[in-house]
């Protein structure tokens, strides 16, 4: 088959989360299993040129159809770590994609539906006609709506399968983004049966657009379809997904052994696996030295991700003191969001405790430090109010690294107690709690903490449990193909 990815991001030249993992690791998956598989992608100025290789000019003068006129576009082609990836480059006043940040400005609706307008008119002038065209999360719900109600006579019948990462965005926004696709039409597309909000008077969803319209929905867990169908989280898409259920379900996201490998991982000093698993303590030394932590003999517990309401950030707060109370230490790596008063709560804690010889606070994210991160610490904690999939405590498993995670979304699928999961002991591999107080994450934390000091064999067990655990694309890049086999043919 021929694929085409029309995604926002592509780690790990254009990442701000788990999407871009995920459109990177698919694809390989995919690649692997002898399908051909492009990805179109906005050309962001912040990109990180350094993981593509060979940019080039790929087409010059690309007219993209935009208000009563058009905006010219350069396509670019690169190699991002042996993915076949197209830029687009808008050249126009609105500066859609040359600025700092890939997400979080006000324009935002504005300047995904150009993205899709234009990935769909480089597709149309280059003659690719895929078998399945796969688009991801909000930023792409346009696609599947352009190619049925605009496309259709000059594309034919291209079949698409949309992937929601995250229900909390949806790209809302007004009826002008119509007037700049062309699609016009506003009492059309208002419709409560096409893109028009369930919650909002005259306001286009366009996340709601990629489901009506598209082939097949996924979600990136079956645990994650059902929160979103029958609860709060579909964040008011619940309805739409019931009418689309018969296209809807869900797929657990892998993880990309390729990258996050403590067996051949260039990022960290000492290279292990399960069975030798002693060399693990060399990147836990290596850790401490990166953030001038103190050398004692106590569990290192991590936090990795953004400082976003959605990861409990309350939560983390109170892990970080109650390891400490434990005689432990804690690691945050958190990357900042903008607009955001927890910012500023964990910028003034970081000032607080700069002395602390067993804490250390980074507000930043960075993708090669995050593998050290993985590999020194013991434990790793995930208190996310929500959590569609969970890549990260995946990632970490992989390194040894013991969970301790609310049960939530995809994470009831991947992270089994310790002590109270009904499965064989071999296969748990973590702590998981249910409520989102402290006293829940408590419940979690301390067992852990306590398992570490008391009892270092079983803790070691546990270590190697979630390094076995097989998170790998095979299972879902399997899945996926049995997808666009399903949509192909219907």
């Amino acid at each position: 088959m021929f694929v085409v990815m029309v995604a926002p991001e592509c780690a790990p030249a254009a990442k701000a989360g788990g999407l871009g993992d995920v459109v990177f690791g698919l694809s390989r998956e995919l690649e692997i299993r002898g399908h051909a598989v492009e990805i179109i992608l906005p050309k962001y100025s912040g990109m990180r040129y350094e993981h593509v290789w060979d940019l080039q000019r790929s087409y010059e003068d690309l007219r993209v159809p935009w208000y009563g006129g058009a905006v010219s576009c350069t396509v670019w082609f690169g190699h991002v770590h042996g993915r076949k990836c197209f830029f687009i480059e808008p050249h126009s006043g609105d500066n859609f994609f040359g600025r700092e940040r890939l997400y979080g400005y006000d324009d935002d609706a504005m300047r995904f539906a150009f993205f899709c307008k234009a990935a769909l008119e480089f597709m149309l002038k280059t003659g690719k006609r895929p078998d399945v065209v796969h688009c991801h999360d909000w930023h792409t719900g346009l696609v599947p709506v352009l190619l049925y109600e605009q496309y259709s006579h000059e594309l034919g019948n291209q079949r698409v399968c949309y992937t929601i990462h995250n229900f909390r965005h949806q790209g809302l926004t007004g009826p002008e983004v119509l007037a700049a696709t062309q699609l016009g039409r506003p009492e059309h597309f208002l419709d409560p049966d096409r893109l028009g909000d369930d919650h909002h008077c005259h306001t286009l969803n366009l996340m709601k657009g990629g489901v009506v319209y598209s082939n097949f929905v996924t979600t990136v867990s079956d645990n994650h379809a059902d929160e979103a169908r029958h609860g709060d989280s579909g964040f008011g898409l619940g309805h739409t997904l019931w009418k689309h259920q018969g296209k809807f379900g869900g797929v657990l996201n892998g993880v990309d052994y390729g990258v996050w490998n403590p067996e051949t991982d260039p990022y960290i000093p000492a290279r292990y696996s399960a069975w030798d698993i002693e060399r693990k303590y060399e990147n836990k030394e290596a850790l401490r030295d990166r953030f001038l932590l103190r050398k004692t003999w106590s569990p290192l517990v991590a936090y990795v991700g953004r400082l976003d309401e959605q990861k409990g950030m309350h939560l983390v707060h109170h892990a970080l003191f109650r390891t400490l109370d434990a005689g432990g230490q804690f690691v945050l790596m958190g990357q900042e969001q903008k607009h955001n008063g927890i910012n500023g709560h964990f910028q003034h804690l970081k000032d607080h405790l700069n002395d602390n010889p067993d804490c250390h606070l980074e507000l930043t994210y960075q993708e090669e430090l995050a593998h050290l991160v993985f590999a020194g610490a013991d434990l790793l904690v995930v208190p996310s109010l929500f959590e569609p999939c969970g890549l990260v405590p995946m990632m970490a498993m992989r390194y040894g690294t013991v969970p301790v995670v609310r049960a939530t979304g995809g994470m009831r699928e991947t992270v089994f107690d310790r002590d109270h999961a009904p499965h064989e002991f071999e296969r748990r591999n973590g702590y998981t709690f249910h409520q989102t107080d402290n006293q829940a994450l408590d419940s979690a934390l301390q067992r852990a903490i306590g398992l570490w000091f008391d009892h270092p064999a079983d803790f070691r067990f546990l270590m190697t449990n979630a390094m076995r655990a097989d998170y790998s694309w095979a299972g879902p890049g399997h899945h996926y193909v049995n997808i666009y086999e399903h949509i192909r043919h219907k």
